[in-house]
């Protein structure tokens, strides 16, 4: 299957995109000898890891903020998948992206976009993603301990990858919570992780197909699958309504760690606004009120200068399983 096909956008952002297409349109019959003009709005593409209308409200602050620091309407929509949001500013429909690692790596190297912020959280720029269970007797080898009101067993405490990972043998047979392929945390490096140990991934589990982490979470809680694979630790995002998630899902082991997400702008943006935005977001993520609402969209706790090379190891993650 080619993952790089186009994918379109959710009804919530086709209103957004049909608005755009006449700007996209125009920009495109401008002469080859002098560059297009910046467009006179933008829109920002969020990826679907929570509850996908709920998402466009909580970033309104973001949205309400750089429409007032570059002086034009910014939209914030939400994509199908992940691929859908590389594709989306591929083809001109959206110009800034805040992209998980592998989507930032695809649209620099597929669509020559800039890589100019990647994500701080509690100061670290990397993370594992979670192997996590309703069933802790099955998995974990030792009592799990309390971290937050969170269960972690098998070392997974320690919050940094790997860890416990000689446990997931016992996932053989069992129902699965799995992302989309686009996935770093939810799909590429658990699924990974289960091929180093020996799995068959299409005959060995059952994989129960879900949207977004909260969603994989939300199946190991009701008991649609007894493991779910997410970023760390997106227990936090079904917490308000779910209380008791920290001690009914259990993480008992962490892969390797993954780089961060991050912002990606497309490259027909001149350099003069590419600059004005990536310093308005960053300059919004040293505020208390910009890092809560960034926290509040993907946990993130600030914006900093991204490293594009830090990328390439989730593109090799991916290509292992044949996905680029």
């Amino acid at each position: 299957m080619n993952y790089r096909k186009a994918l379109v956008f959710t009804a919530t952002a086709s209103v957004a995109m049909v608005a755009l297409a006449g700007c996209s349109a125009s920009a495109g019959s401008a002469s080859n000898d002098k560059p297009a003009a910046d467009p006179k709005s933008l829109t920002l593409a969020l990826v679907p890891s929570q509850d996908q209308a709920g998402l466009v409200n909580t970033a309104k602050p973001l949205t309400d903020m750089l429409t007032k620091a570059l002086g034009m309407p910014v939209t914030g929509v939400v994509s199908k998948d992940y691929q859908a949001a590389v594709e989306a500013m591929g083809a001109g429909q959206a110009q800034i992206g805040f992209l998980p690692s592998l989507q930032l790596w695809q649209a620099s190297d597929m669509y020559k976009a800039s890589v100019v912020l990647q994500t701080e959280r509690n100061g670290n720029i990397t993370y594992p993603a979670q192997f996590m269970t309703n069933n802790p007797d099955k998995y974990c080898t030792d009592k799990p301990v309390e971290r937050d009101g969170k269960l972690f067993c098998n070392g997974a405490d320690a919050l940094k990858g790997p860890a416990g990972l000689s446990s997931i043998k016992k996932v053989k047979g069992a129902k699965v919570a799995v992302l989309g392929p686009g996935s770093p945390a939810g799909y590429i490096y658990p699924i990974l992780a289960l091929k180093n140990a020996g799995f068959n991934t299409d005959s060995d589990i059952q994989q129960i197909p879900v949207t977004a982490n909260d969603a994989s979470v939300l199946a190991v809680y009701n008991g649609d699958a007894e493991v779910g694979f997410s970023f760390w630790d997106a227990r936090d995002i079904v917490k308000s309504d779910k209380p008791d998630v920290g001690q009914k899902v259990v993480v008992f082991a962490l892969t390797d760690e993954i780089p961060n997400d991050g912002v990606a702008l497309t490259k027909d943006l001149s350099p003069k606004l590419q600059k004005k935005i990536t310093k308005a977001l960053e300059d919004y993520s040293d505020t208390d009120a910009g890092s809560k609402v960034l926290t509040s969209i993907y946990s993130i706790t600030k914006l900093a200068p991204a490293n594009p090379k830090t990328l390439t190891v989730v593109a090799d993650a991916a290509k292992k399983l044949g996905l680029q």
